[in-house]
């Protein structure tokens, strides 16, 4: 079956969008309206006039989709496409975190779930959590959750002391040091670009450190440089076609596997048959709680605002 035709067909027949995360498989890629990392993701998700709205993506970002749109029909390709980032921040034992610091506002990275969300002050991205963090007061005690290695990357940044949540994602923190400054010294003209998840270690070997998107634009203002990329190996296929010119090797990973790269095995859960599935039959479908939905909106229309 020609899934990448039937799908062009259903979305034109069923008036539905389709959202790919740059860590999608390049197939999936290829036959979204949008590609993009969260903040990205989120915008269109706010913005689209489609009637259903297809995440390939994983659980966490499907939910954000329908909390900015509660009367349409959101569908995610398979209901494990989960988050390690997101699970390392269980709701139950985040609220009492919150409610021992009640003086504190309350930034979450998007990576993280509805229920977290509704406990939040005001979301952030990759892309924006700088911008995010400088306008709030600097009086004002700051608790982020759940990445650590980024809320790490974000105080030395901006000077700004912050409470953290101890998450991590486990793609980010399973590059090896030893083997990118193997990698570094194989190939000496090669810069390292790294996104902020990663381990600390990771970022100062770095030339650039940012989210997909501003991975993806740096090397574009560089087309005919090397480049050794340290984040999920699927963010090559775009890149790669924004520098046809440029070479890019994947960082490597601490364990040995079939591409010696870092992947998400939660986002290569999606295939293009089930996402052709999902959209002949409306689901799996995603769906929040009224209660949940309404608190949860909240944080994250303030960081689209802030976003503009």
């Amino acid at each position: 079956m020609d899934f990448k035709e039937k799908i062009k067909q259903l979305k034109k027949e069923k008036k539905a969008v389709v959202l790919a995360h740059y860590y999608q498989v390049p197939e999936i890629q290829e036959v979204a309206d949008y590609v993009g990392d969260s903040l990205g993701l989120s915008q269109k998700a706010a913005e689209t006039d489609a009637a259903i709205i297809v995440f390939a993506g994983v659980h966490f970002m499907a939910e954000t989709a329908k909390i900015l749109n509660p009367s349409k029909t959101v569908l995610l390709p398979d209901l494990e496409a989960g988050c390690s980032l997101a699970e390392s921040c269980p709701p139950e034992a985040f609220g009492k975190f919150v409610d021992t610091h009640p003086d504190h506002t309350v930034v979450t990275y998007v990576n993280c779930s509805a229920e977290i969300k509704a406990l939040t002050d005001i979301v952030c991205t990759s892309s924006n959590a700088l911008k995010i963090i400088a306008s709030l007061p600097e009086d004002r005690p700051i608790i982020f959750a759940p990445d650590r290695n980024l809320g790490r990357y974000i105080m030395k940044k901006t000077g700004r002391t912050m409470l953290l949540w101890d998450g991590s994602c486990v793609v980010h923190e399973a590059f090896s040091i030893d083997k990118l400054i193997a990698l570094c010294k194989e190939y000496p003209g090669h810069k390292v670009i790294a996104h902020p998840e990663s381990e600390e270690h990771i970022l100062k070997t770095a030339t650039y450190v940012g989210s997909t998107s501003g991975m993806i634009e740096y090397v574009k203002t560089h087309p005919t440089d090397k480049f050794i990329v340290a984040t999920e190996a699927g963010i090559l296929h775009k890149m790669q076609e924004a520098v046809p010119m440029a070479e890019l090797i994947p960082a490597p990973a601490k364990e040995d596997n079939t591409c010696a790269c870092s992947e998400c095995a939660y986002m290569k859960v999606n295939t293009m048959k089930k996402l052709y599935e999902c959209l002949l039959n409306e689901s799996p479908q995603i769906e929040v709680a009224k209660d949940i939905r309404e608190k949860a909106l909240i944080p994250i229309e303030r960081m689209l605002e802030l976003s503009k």
